[in-house]
């Protein structure tokens, strides 16, 4: 009895004693998985505040008592203006972008008209554009876009003996091309350049005289980005 019990420890030993059938014994455990990062939330909204150049490309066809008035142009004032803009991001790529500011032309004669002060307008010109933002080059943040632009013409006033001057409010294509650098997260500065495809009606002298004055300016802006 004695020595069966000694020849089987002497045949247990190996086995409990080796590291490899200790592993190879042992249950596998999987591992617990990483935890997933957590996502930073990114505002869609981005603000700017701008000053903008306006810099019409007038033209005009008019008319006198029905007639065709030979050689009648116009030219529009230039105007400098402060400018808010706010932009909304679908995706990192598209956003919409809605501008908003006032503006104050005077309208002259040239051509066969040249010197005749003819009158001055106020312009509420809201334009929404649709942009594809360029997102490989860092800090610096291009952009193009298109899209439409409502002109609404108010505080017309007459000058040079003419009355009753009006402009008729108006809908135009716009293009845009302009880029953002950011400084940090939040903060950059943005230049921006759009043209817009604008004319109106006018009538002066209760629609004795009238026409199309072609505007199309370009606007020209420089100013500060806030990226929420």
């Amino acid at each position: 009895m004695r020595k069966r019990t000694i020849a089987l420890a002497a045949t247990a030993i190996p086995l409990f004693g080796s590291p490899g059938v200790l592993a190879a014994d042992l249950p596998a455990f999987a591992s617990a998985p990483a935890p997933e990062p957590v996502l930073a939330l990114r505002s869609p909204w981005l603000v700017r505040v701008r000053a903008l150049g306006i810099l019409p490309e007038p033209g005009a066809r008019l008319s006198a008592a029905g007639a065709p008035v030979a050689g009648a142009a116009v030219s529009v004032t230039d105007a400098v203006v402060p400018e808010l803009d706010i932009s909304y991001f679908f995706t990192r790529n598209f956003a919409a972008e809605l501008i908003l500011g006032v503006t104050r032309h005077g309208i002259e004669g040239s051509g066969t008209l040249a010197g005749t002060r003819i009158g001055s307008t106020w312009l509420l010109p809201p334009t929404l554009t649709f942009q594809y933002h360029f997102t490989d080059f860092g800090a610096f943040k291009p952009y193009v876009g298109a899209g439409v632009n409502y002109t609404i013409f108010f505080g017309e006033r007459q000058r040079g003996g003419f009355t009753g001057f009006r402009l008729t409010d108006s809908v135009a294509p716009a293009l845009q091309a302009g880029f953002d650098y950011m400084l940090d997260e939040h903060w950059g500065v943005n230049v921006d350049v759009k043209k817009l495809f604008l004319d109106t009606k006018v009538k002066l002298n209760a629609g004795a005289i009238r026409g199309r004055v072609d505007i199309d300016p370009w606007i020209v802006g420089t100013g500060v980005t806030y990226k929420f």
